[in-house]
């Protein structure tokens, strides 16, 4: 394994999981809130933002490793 596929590994695992507790967090929000489609919605939203977040930032985060920027933190 190549020292650039190593370095994807936790963030890609990391994103996954958090993007699978947002659907495990919408999933459970539709089956108990009821009637209340605002409810639904104001607690749904962000909580797709927050997912949308997570894979632009593992794109951003991919990206840095394939071009070979390192972490700041490598540097200490």
């Amino acid at each position: 394994m190549d020292k650039h596929r190593k370095k994807m590994i936790a963030p890609v695992i990391i994103a996954i999981l958090f993007i699978l507790y947002m659907i495990l967090y919408i999933t459970t929000l539709f089956i108990t809130a009821g009637e209340s489609s605002l409810v639904k919605l104001l607690f749904a939203v962000p909580a797709l933002l927050l997912a949308y977040g997570m894979v632009f930032t593992l794109k951003s985060r991919i990206h840095e490793i394939r071009s070979g920027e390192e972490d700041d933190l490598d540097n200490y």
